[in-house]
């Protein structure tokens, strides 16, 4: 291309090239592959073949402990992975007990969750802050599949008269296997989901969503302590609206309420607001966190046993804790077909608060946390856990925040959290037997207040997102109502269906252009954008497809004020007129051929008077002038046509009915110049209405990411309605990718050349008026372009 050397000051540009369509552009940028893409063929051959840098590469990225732990600095790493699994692991001791709870197992279950997972986490996770464990909703998820599938009435012995004891050792035994079972089924879910490469699924649940659900969850988890904290036993409900019929269900019974329990709560739960208030204030100052979880549940273990509270106040304690470690033990298989739901929705939820929490870490520390991967160690988390008696672990976000901010700098620190509720479960846990429950409830309680914190996200989404401030809420509330595995189908369904709409009710625009720019912008939103007239430039926010083609085609007759199904009507029957018009005129020719025919026999026969003959010859000149001013009629369509555009070819649709009736075709050319001229500007009058005088139509496709085949169809639809009124389609802005598809998809032909395509808009814009000879227009948009 020809350039012109410019000098260009600060804040602006000069650019001079030729106006570019596609094959303009092939020829100039040299359009080729720079490398041919691998066949599936070889695809699959390199991945099945075998090397050892090869089988080195997946041991890294498959066991992610060998790629770390050689390089292991102990001068940087040792003392602040000490402290910070110090601090995790009192923290795991009274977590793991009082999350158990909510799994409606018992506190020691707790304890194994909080041992094994962390340990199989060490070896495969690629997050170096996040602190694997029990969590609040994962364990409120689980509890409400085991009070479900074991319910207090199937363990009911020795029933007589209505009245009976339930086998508590029985029914716990039974929901421990419903809880190994739906771990062991999440964690193969999250495992083949990983090895598949599907760890993108996160990406459907968006920030809105998860902290939605784990607020509802919250209140979930929230109402079921309740009947901890007041020492009342409520009814158990299933299905949706159960929170809110648990929660009328212990108001009922406040008058029943254990006034000791009550008091050891408030106390307990006091003690632990404002600790853990001083803990935010002063943890830049504090070497650690003040563990007084761990604190409380020894402080209330001596005061339980030692004053004899259980036997004066019947306070319900935690009971027996185990010592020791139990052998691995198979799930049972044929609790799978009950709990396979259940399992994939907590799969779900594990994976999606881990990998949010483990990405935030890695973007703050500057390191890269692999989604695949997190898929498969959770899953072998979950799965090697349930031999060992375990339920479904997540990361949870306090103890993470304390294992990060206590200077914790690889996984080294969950070893070490592990070994201290490892002691625990061997020599310490049997002295937890006279905890209260209410104790760890209140516990539960404290560390739901960052979740509740979320409540802050409403205002905030209302000033920056409504369309997120919808899903936050729906999600919220249909987890209120529906409970967590219902809520979490109802959350994702509506938020695909926002994306949905989003781009099936697009914003659409006519672009005017920026005076001494080349720059098309809306010209509802700028003000000085101007339109250039005849050329109608249209543009969709989002990409088409096959949910908002129809709408585009409408919106862009709507905008561009074309009602292309009203022109094509009217062309149509201005066509038929025509036609017939013709045909009379061919029949009438063909009658007065004949009856010349006949003059003409008669005169060579000598059949006819003198005066006879003078008849026939002014029948002769009446049949030659009607013959003529058939034609006259003619050449006054095509003229009046003509003359109706200024510009291009006879639109024969923003034509109206020129034609005379029979009745008026005996006069003359001559005498209905007044009727035609009149005709003429009528009519011309309308067709402008009808079209706004504008000839060329740009498509603005640069939003257009990808084109299916009914994307392919209306643009065809397009270009053939459009080109049926003689006005001419143009294309601009289209990425690489869909010109391929295009060109695959057989869409451009001798009637949709290349050349209808263009760079840029203000490329379609020149060469459109220059097609025309409109040079005052291009001389004011062909001008130096400034910034």
């Amino acid at each position: 291309m020809d350039m012109d050397d410019k000098d260009c000051s600060a804040g602006e540009y000069f650019v001079q090239r030729k106006v570019l369509d596609e094959l303009r552009l092939d020829e100039v940028a040299q359009k080729g592959t720079r490398s041919a893409k691998p066949t599936v063929g070889e695809r699959v051959k390199e991945t099945l073949r075998c090397s050892v840098p090869r089988m080195k590469q997946i041991m890294l990225s498959r066991v992610p402990v060998l790629g770390w732990l050689p390089h292991y600095s102990f001068r940087e790493n040792a003392t602040g992975d000490l402290v910070s699994g110090c601090s995790v692991g009192i923290m795991h001791v009274p977590q793991g007990m009082a999350y158990a709870l909510l799994a409606s197992l018992r506190p020691v279950f707790g304890l194994y969750t909080s041992l094994y997972p962390v340990l199989v986490y060490f070896i495969f996770g690629s997050s170096r802050h996040i602190s694997i464990g029990t969590f609040a909703v994962i364990s409120i998820m689980i509890g409400s599949v085991t009070e479900k599938l074991a319910p207090n009435s199937n363990f009911v012995v020795n029933a007589t008269n209505g009245s009976g004891t339930v086998d508590y050792d029985a029914r716990d035994a039974y929901r421990v296997q419903v809880a190994c079972s739906l771990t062991i089924l999440a964690g193969i879910f999250q495992i083949l989901l990983g090895v598949v490469k599907f760890g993108f699924v996160v990406n459907y649940l968006s920030e809105p969503l998860v902290r939605g659900y784990t607020t509802g969850s919250a209140c979930h988890v929230c109402v079921s302590q309740l009947k901890y904290l007041f020492g009342v036993t409520p009814d158990r409900f299933t299905g949706p609206l159960s929170l809110i019929y648990t929660l009328v269900d212990i108001c009922g019974l406040l008058p029943r309420t254990k006034v000791p329990e009550l008091v050891v709560s408030l106390v307990a739960l006091s003690v632990l607001i404002v600790v853990k208030e001083v803990n935010a204030c002063y943890r830049q100052k504090l070497p650690m966190p003040i563990p007084i979880e761990l604190i409380v549940i020894i402080a209330a273990t001596i005061i339980t046993h030692f004053c004899g509270l259980t036997s004066k106040y019947n306070i319900d304690v935690v009971g027996e804790i185990p010592s020791g470690l139990k052998a691995p033990q198979a799930p049972d298989a044929t609790l799978f077909s009950k709990v396979i739901g259940d399992a994939f929705a907590v799969a779900i939820v594990c994976y999606a608060i881990n990998i949010s929490l483990g990405k935030t870490f890695a973007l703050k520390h500057g390191y890269k946390v692999d989604s695949n991967q997190e898929l498969v160690a959770l899953g072998l988390c979950n799965t090697i856990g349930s031999f060992f008696q375990c339920y479904s672990v997540s990361s949870s976000l306090s103890r993470s925040l304390v294992q990060e901010s206590t200077g914790g700098k690889t996984q080294v620190a969950g070893v070490i959290s592990s070994v201290i509720v490892l002691i625990t479960i061997l020599k310490i846990g049997s002295l937890f037997e006279d905890l209260p429950k209410a104790v760890l409830s209140t516990i539960v309680f404290a560390n739901l207040k960052g979740m509740f914190k979320q409540f802050m996200d409403v205002p905030m989404l209302w000033k920056t997102n409504k369309i997120d401030l919808l899903v936050w809420m729906v999600t919220f509330i249909s987890t209120i109502l529906l409970n967590l595995d219902l809520g979490l189908a109802v959350s994702i369904s509506f938020s695909m269906l926002t994306v949905i709409f989003r781009t099936q009710l697009p914003r659409y625009s006519i672009l005017g252009k920026v005076p001494g720019t080349d720059l098309y912008v809306d010209i509802d939103t700028y003000m000085e954008a101007k339109e250039i007239p005849g050329i109608k430039i249209f543009r969709s926010s989002t990409t088409i497809y096959y949910t908002n083609a129809e709408m585009y085609l409408e919106t862009l007759q709507e905008k561009s004020g074309i009602e292309i199904g009203k022109l094509l009507t009217a062309k149509k029957k201005q066509d038929t007129k025509l036609k017939r018009q013709q045909e009379k005129e061919k029949k009438k020719a063909k009658r007065e051929e004949k009856k010349q025919r006949k003059a003409v026999s008669r005169l060579s026969n000598g059949t006819f008077s003198l005066k006879e003959s003078e008849m026939n010859q002014n029948k002769d000149s009446a049949g030659l002038e009607g013959l003529s001013q058939g034609h006259c009629v003619a050449l006054s369509l095509t003229e009046t046509s003509t003359n109706g555009l200024s510009k291009g070819q006879v639109n024969l649709a923003y034509q109206h009915d020129r034609t005379m009736s029979d009745s008026d075709s005996d006069a003359g050319c001559h005498g209905d110049d007044s009727i035609t001229q009149v005709s003429h500007h009528s009519d011309d009058a309308k067709g402008r209405a009808g079209r706004s005088d504008t000839h060329s139509i740009i498509l603005d496709l640069s939003t257009t990411s990808f084109v299916d085949t009914v994307t392919v169809k209306t643009l065809n639809n397009i270009f053939r309605d459009f080109g049926e009124i003689d006005m001419d389609i143009y294309l601009a802005g289209c990425q690489a990718c869909v010109v391929e598809q295009l060109e695959t998809a057989g869409f451009f032909s001798e009637s949709i050349p290349k050349s209808r395509l263009f760079v840029t808009v203000h490329d379609a814009v020149l060469h459109i008026l220059r097609k025309l000879g409109q040079t005052d227009i291009v001389v004011d948009v062909f001008c130096n372009t400034q910034m």
